[in-house]
């Protein structure tokens, strides 16, 4: 019956003195409670992996608002309340290198997976090179349907180098898909801003930036690096466990 939260519980409470004087119905509590923790660890467990966060470590209780960034606290505590993503709006996360916008998403998303909602991180480099390929080799339908169905998509590291064509065209696809239905986080180096001329042209930077920004929540982040110099992976420092 794949009970194991039940079973491992029954282990547990049979070998403390302190249960033996429980009823069958506090007992039965005890052990449904155990199977239903279980299980929402493993769902979480399996987000998790599917989501494929660049800083798995990353979550909301370690972010450090010491570091002077411009992180606005109340409005990243309630970001991280995850209401911006159950009403399909979006979030931009702007900032020089090294201020920890990679790592804040990261811990929105781990937040996500967390309450049971579907998760995918890109970084948009990447992104379009597999898009370009997945064109070629017919995986663009499956992989155009794993980005517009996620409650969350992540685009880490926008611009600065302009878009092809075949990029902008795979963007808008996504960004309509997605519009009203669920939540795109874009991190960048650049401010919002500067994105028109990224995207390089005018009518396809009016309709995506349309969709993505009218309803979009801004961390506009500011600083110096928090990184690591010896930190080969790149990790930002943002708490006791980054």
């Amino acid at each position: 019956m794949k009970l194991d939260g039940m079973a491992e519980a029954f282990v547990d409470l049979q070998a403390q003195d302190a249960t033996a004087d429980l009823s069958h119905a506090e007992w039965l509590g005890l052990l449904i409670d155990r199977e239903v923790a279980t299980r929402n660890t493993r769902r979480s467990q399996t987000r998790m992996r599917a989501a494929k966060l660049r800083h798995i470590g990353a979550a909301i209780e370690d972010v450090d608002f010491r570091t002077p960034r411009k992180l606005d606290r109340a409005l990243f505590q309630q970001l991280a309340t995850g209401r911006w993503i159950k009403g399909a709006r979006n979030l931009m996360i702007t900032g020089p290198c090294g201020v920890g916008k990679t790592w804040l998403a990261c811990a929105l998303g781990q937040k996500a997976c967390r309450d049971n909602l579907t998760v995918i991180y890109q970084r948009l480099p990447r992104l379009f090179a597999d898009l370009d390929l997945a064109h070629g080799d017919g995986r663009f339908p499956r992989l155009f349907r794993s980005l517009v169905r996620a409650d969350l998509l992540i685009l880490d590291d926008w611009g600065p180098d302009r878009l092809t064509a075949g990029q902008r065209r795979d963007l808008m696809e996504i960004v309509e898909d997605r519009h009203g239905r669920g939540s795109i986080l874009i991190t960048s180096q650049l401010p919002v801003a500067a994105w028109h001329d990224v995207i390089d042209e005018p009518t396809f930077a009016d309709a995506v930036l349309d969709r993505l920004v009218h309803n979009a929540y801004r961390l506009e982040l500011d600083g110096h690096s928090m990184r690591r110099s010896t930190d080969a992976t790149e990790q930002v420092d943002e708490g006791p466990t980054p």
